[in-house]
């Protein structure tokens, strides 16, 4: 049954669940049994007329927790646009219902567990569905690992991914180039493997998926004919972990007890399946903590011995240092034969393929958001100047950077691609992005990265953990045994929580508010309460661990 539905109505009684398509032409009913969880295609007269009636978007899937199995639908949308014919959707609320028809006999905590899909207030700025079915559309790889639940039920499924999709016409946006009017877009498409937040996914796993793994593909229509240039971005992969410890910048750490290159392996396979030759962009520093992991990235693809596989390193930081940023160019330099060596994927208005994309470009950095956006950027804006000329929109001596609304528009939304994709996993925007909308670096720029790494600060410490539990939870990586009556997040601090900070606490305020008669008595107060103070705190430091707001769902091995 083609999955072409646009509206559904959710049919509840006391047994069952049904889902009927309300438009035109449709037939069937969907029947799912609220005991056995049984699905079953029924038709509109058997809809009881007793049944409580609500209006749906889709249908998610279903999530099992420790009150029970859950029915989770798409109640909002907004349409995004059109992409080669199908149309794309922003999920923008969600409902979860329950299974069971009565929670009484449920204690206080299974009550309140499913409060952990609150996680999808998280995704709605995210998620986007599409009435494309799992397949490769022009060469496009537009589902490419990014499904987060796909129901088996075509009637009604919803085939969602989270990312980020800029996609708009230029004759609305009354811009245009040489009086060409044509469609650009841009599509983030997030892994659904190794998913998560910054500091508790890093790396790769056992199969050689990258943590913040990210699809970004450019597409360009125009008259008929299609181009599209694809990147990809993804964590170091092999295996290590910065595990959170309330410190600003928590020490990466290279496990000692695996095969690195087994997984290093795995995961170059299936990008050279897939994308073809690979140029991988190491941005990180060439010194200080991060230096172990760039020259165990060098090795490692030294010792893959792979001719597909080429390995770049550029200390984004320290060739920008003061404010240096033209000095990007000099990557840009470094790469410009292979980028053309690649090509991009083209295809005339008959549908003829002209041209295929022979390898990708796979940047990172350590977080694979800031300084990987920026490049993308730049090699994405390289891409689309051959394109444009090629299909006849830019005349030969023309650059992008000279059209000065479309050159506004491509930056912001290049500087929107990097805040989605640093929020999903990060917390916050983007940092850096001053430079991606303006093509210059600024002092309010860098004072708006400060107070975002601040944000990033308290989120990665003391919120990470449960987004983190969330995304496990939605994603099926942890099974909830309803036999168990336990809910897992229920995890009670030791005496060390509390009884430092409450000492922490007290000494600061002491040392702050006590004066003495004279100031030899003050000063007495304010070095004693200030030591007391500091030593509580230096204590906290080096227990860290045991402060921050770590992961319950997942083995302790997975994150050491």
């Amino acid at each position: 049954m083609a999955n072409t539905f646009q509206s559904f109505s959710l049919h509840i009684t006391p047994e069952k669940f049904y889902i009927e398509a309300c438009d035109d032409g449709s037939v069937d009913v969907l029947a799912i049994d609220r005991v056995s969880t049984e699905m079953t295609l029924t038709v509109r007269k058997d809809v009881p007329a007793s049944a409580e009636t609500r209006p749906i978007c889709g249908l998610m899937g279903t999530i099992r927790l420790v009150a029970g199995m859950y029915l989770v639908v798409i109640t909002k949308k907004r349409k995004v646009g059109d992409l080669l014919g199908h149309a794309v959707w922003k999920a923008l609320d969600f409902d979860v219902i329950s299974y069971k028809k009565t929670i009484l006999h449920l204690t206080d905590n299974q009550v309140v567990s499913p409060a952990c899909l609150l996680i999808l207030l998280f995704f709605t700025e995210f998620l986007q569905f599409t009435e494309l079915k799992v397949q490769r559309v022009l060469n496009f790889k537009y589902n490419n690992c990014i499904t987060f639940f796909i129901f088996f039920q075509p009637l009604c499924y919803r085939f969602v991914k989270v990312g980020y999709i800029y996609m708009r016409d230029h004759q609305i946006m009354s811009s245009c180039i040489s009086g060409k009017v044509f469609e650009w877009s841009i599509i983030s498409r997030r892994s659904c493997f190794r998913a998560g937040v910054r500091y508790y996914v890093r790396g790769i796993d056992s199969e050689g998926h990258a943590a913040n793994y990210v699809e970004t593909e450019q597409i360009v229509q125009y008259n008929g004919a299609k181009a599209s240039f694809v990147q990809t971005r993804g964590s170091i992969p092999f295996y290590w972990s910065q595990r959170p410890n309330l410190r600003y910048k928590p020490k990466p750490q290279i496990s000692k007890t695996v095969n690195h290159l087994d997984g290093f392996q795995r995961h170059f396979d299936s990008q050279i399946i897939l994308y073809g030759r690979q140029v991988t962009l190491n941005l990180i520093n060439q010194k200080g903590s991060e230096k172990p992991l760039e020259l165990a990235f060098d090795k490692m693809v030294t010792n893959l011995g792979n001719g597909m596989i080429k390995y770049i390193a550029f200390d984004f930081h320290k060739e920008c240092s003061h404010m240096r940023w033209h000095r990007l160019q000099i990557l840009l330099d470094m790469v410009a034969e292979m980028q053309d060596d690649f090509g991009y994927f083209l295809v005339d208005a008959d549908g003829k393929v002209l041209l295929n994309q022979e390898g990708t470009f796979r940047s990172n950095c350590m977080d694979c958001l800031d300084r990987t956006n920026v490049i993308q950027s730049l090699l994405a804006r390289r891409s689309l100047q051959s394109q444009l000329q090629r299909m006849g929109v830019l005349h030969i001596g023309q650059r992008i950077e000279e059209q000065t609304d479309f050159e506004k528009m491509y930056k912001n939304a290049w500087a929107d691609n990097a805040d989605a994709c640093a929020k999903q996993y990060a917390g916050t925007g983007a940092l850096k992005t001053d430079f991606t909308r303006t093509g210059k670096r600024t002092h309010w720029g860098l004072l708006m990265d400060g107070w975002n790494s601040m944000i990033r600060y308290y989120k990665n410490n003391f919120s990470d953990g449960f987004r983190q539990d969330s995304i496990d939870l939605f994603l099926g990586n942890y099974v909830v045994d309803e036999a168990d009556w336990t809910t897992p997040l229920q995890d009670p601090k030791d005496w060390k929580t509390f009884s430092f900070s409450d000492v922490f606490n007290v000494t600061l305020l002491t040392c702050c508010l006590l004066s003495g008669d004279t100031w030899t008595e003050t000063l007495a107060y304010v070095l004693f309460w200030g030591t007391a103070s500091a030593v509580t705190g230096g204590l906290i430091l080096f227990y860290g661990r045991d402060f921050v707001d770590a992961p319950k769902l997942v083995q302790k091995e997975k994150l050491d």
